[in-house]
């Protein structure tokens, strides 16, 4: 897992708890999911023209 051991991965968590604080981390996580879920949405739904745009831009 891109060269991180156990300790490291340890390590790291211990400093984000202490930046963000234990009430602040659910938070994250569940904004972090959130912006994945989004870009999964985004990445399977097929490209659909927006009409309302094209309307416009072919008025002006």
């Amino acid at each position: 897992m891109f060269g991180i051991g156990l300790q490291e991965l340890i390590v790291i968590l211990l400093i984000v708890l202490l930046l963000f604080g234990g009430k602040k981390i659910p938070e994250l996580s569940r904004s972090l999911g959130a912006a994945i879920r989004e870009l999964r949405k985004g990445f399977s739904d097929p490209l659909e023209p927006d009409s309302k745009n094209d309307k416009h831009k072919s008025r002006a």
